[in-house]
């Protein structure tokens, strides 16, 4: 046995304690916090780290910084492009199925709040800040500061779990609507803070990690972002921001090439001024040559339609990264609050997107599409004791990241998620033998806001298929013509040229339609409840007599939609002559 001189023991243990000081979490327990960022919309083609014609605007410095000390998924996907289905996906583990949340504005209760409940059960503290969208109150956190439904960008109002009808005493907040005189009355009760939304809710989180949270405990924090989801109102002070930068197009916005099919085009293209909500004028009933917000009241609308989609284009743009430079800078201002305290790097940090966005791709806006760019979640993780930096490819899916989060919690996957646990791949950078190799795809909201029919998807690394099936959640027929599409993501990633009827690919295409059907039947998607799915069978084989019946189809919707059209001209010429008198 050795004995250490007293001066010298002192000396050695101090150094012991310093250093252990410095690697324990601020409560001394062992579970590390978890900060899950998420902002509505936030594509990742607008993020830095993952390339493409924006990387050289530096858009995202911020979140490229913890990106180089983290791991970047280019392998991430949603499992609905919406932000209500999103959401619950992520926080129930769940397909939208079986949780109940397949459309925008679908509750979830308490009760349905999984990942919440989880980890208040593992001793976490919890916490969701911001864009919920969940429509019923989120409960089930230890504390919330929430914007009813979108909410707005600027002077926002929110719910707030600590309030009762007196005026908040955080920084920016000045008033507390306390009767249901309000003239909207879901608003009763709610706070109003000063301001751009997302300096707002970063306010809110600053304030809850740094006066409210209980520090004997370790957090989890959801902080969501109501930008960059439009309007793309964003805060005056990036007015000059990108104002003399010409923004690189998409090279498919103008040439859609062999992309899409009957489903989306009609038969002979006749579809196309009515499927799919645009950047140009192509599709005449929505498409953001309209004078919706400020910046496009500027565009002159008198232009052809091949200056006025650059035009669009450009004013698109400059709003949306404004709105994600917002994000980007805000986000700056909670990581020096971490490391300030210490937090920093026992803190597992996560961000991503609710979903991806098209940003003129295919000339296309909005999300919804099965393809790349809005079926893709960006995501980001950083976690310097056991996370191995650099890329991953791992096929990972929304449903996962409540498991994995719980992982980290020291809790095991309820039996209850379809979801699985990727610590594994994340720590390790390896994938495990029986890892998935398919990612599922169901968009149910069939025709709403932006005109984009009803279809599934099963994606793989290299193709993906998809079935577009046309009929609204509660019908049995469709209205727009089923079709199919295949991509070989490895030769064509933008998805510009739709192989499925090429001969070559056939036994492609039968294994993918195997791994689609087992995945809907594993999710609970396939239930004879869904009336639709009866419209899937029937289309499955896709033969002779199915396309001809396509064709019928699109024919009979294009009549319908051009006859609208003149019912409208016709409604609004005899409110002109009406006003005239």
């Amino acid at each position: 046995m050795h004995v250490f001189p007293l001066t010298l023991f002192a000396v050695v243990l101090v150094a012991i304690s310093s250093e252990s000081l410095a690697e324990m979490p601020e409560s001394g327990n062992d579970k590390p916090n978890i900060l899950f960022v998420m902002s509505d919309d936030h594509t990742s083609q607008a993020i830095g780290v993952y390339g493409g014609r924006l990387a050289h605007l530096n858009p995202t410095p911020s979140l490229d910084a913890i990106a180089r000390e983290g791991v970047v998924m280019d392998s991430a996907f949603c499992q609905n492009a919406i932000c209500s289905p999103s959401r619950a996906n992520i926080m129930t583990g769940q397909s939208s199925a079986v949780n109940g949340c397949p459309v925008l504005d679908s509750p979830l209760p308490k009760s349905r709040q999984y990942l919440a409940i989880e980890m208040g059960r593992a001793g976490y503290q919890t916490a969701v800040i911001g864009k919920w969208h969940l429509r019923a109150r989120p409960a089930a956190f230890d504390y919330y500061r929430v914007l009813p439904g979108q909410g707005d960008y600027f002077n926002p109002r929110f719910y707030d779990s600590e309030q009762s009808g007196q005026a908040d005493k955080t920084s920016g907040a000045d008033e507390v609507s306390k009767s249901s005189g309000h003239e909207d009355d879901s608003l009763a009760g709610t706070i109003r803070m000063k301001g751009h939304s997302t300096d707002c809710i970063t306010d809110s989180a600053l304030d809850w990690l740094s006066e409210k949270r209980d520090k004997e405990k370790p957090f989890f924090l959801k902080l969501h972002y109501k930008a960059p989801h439009g309007q793309w109102d964003y805060a005056p002070r990036y007015e000059s921001y990108l104002a003399d930068v010409a923004i690189p197009e998409p090279a498919n916005m103008r040439d859609r090439g062999n992309h899409g099919s009957i489903a989306n085009r009609g038969h002979g293209d006749e579809l196309v001024p009515f499927i799919g909500t645009s950047i140009g004028r192509r599709n005449p009933r929505r498409n953001l040559v309209k004078p919706r917000s400020g910046w496009r009241r500027e565009l002159d609308q008198t232009r052809s339609d091949e200056e006025i989609i650059g035009d669009t284009y450009q004013g698109y743009m400059k709003a949306y990264l404004r709105c994600v430079k917002g994000v980007d800078d805000n986000l700056q201002r909670v990581v020096k609050y971490l490391k300030a305290e210490g937090l920093y790097d026992n803190t597992v940090i996560i961000y991503t997107g609710d979903q991806g966005l098209f940003l003129g791709e295919h000339d296309y806006m909005d999300k919804r599409w099965p393809y790349e760019e809005a079926m893709r979640m960006p995501l980001i993780i950083r976690y310097p004791k056991s996370v191995k930096v650099g890329r991953c490819d791992a096929i990972v899916e929304n449903i996962d990241f409540a498991p994995t989060m719980l992982d980290w919690a020291g809790v095991p996957t309820p039996s209850y998620m379809h979801g699985h646990s990727f610590r594994s791949i994340l720590e390790t950078g390896q994938e495990p033998a029986d890892w998935k190799q398919y990612a599922y795809y169901h968009y149910w909201m069939h025709l709403v806001h932006h005109d984009n029919p009803a279809c599934i998807a099963v994606r793989s690394k290299r193709f993906k298929l998809i079935q577009y099936y046309g009929t609204p959640i509660k019908g049995r027929k469709p209205n727009t013509p089923p079709g199919w599409e295949l991509y070989d993501l490895q030769s064509d990633p933008t998805e510009d040229n739709n192989v499925y009827d090429d001969p070559k690919y056939a036994d492609v295409i039968a294994e993918h339609k195997q791994q689609l059907k087992r995945l809907r039947s594993e999710l609970g998607e396939d239930d004879p409840k869904f009336p639709f799915n009866q419209v899937i069978e029937d289309f499955w084989d896709y033969d002779s007599e199915d396309r001809t019946r396509a064709i019928e189809i699109s024919h009979a919707f294009a009549q319908s939609r051009m006859n609208g059209a003149k019912s409208k001209r016709k409604d609004k010429n005899k409110n002109k002559g009406k006003t005239k008198k």
